[in-house]
């Protein structure tokens, strides 16, 4: 692979990142997940 393969490959994973940071962050996701896990860590008691 050459060096700008590299520099693209670079650029589309920070850009995947930055949207899925966007995504996790938003309130929506958050409550959703923060309901998960408060689901998971209950007992059956």
């Amino acid at each position: 692979m050459s060096t700008a393969e590299y520099a693209v490959g670079t650029i589309a994973a920070c850009a995947f990142a930055a949207l899925l940071f966007k995504v996790v962050s938003s309130p929506e996701v958050q409550g959703m997940l923060s309901s998960l896990i408060d689901r998971a860590l209950k007992t059956n008691g």
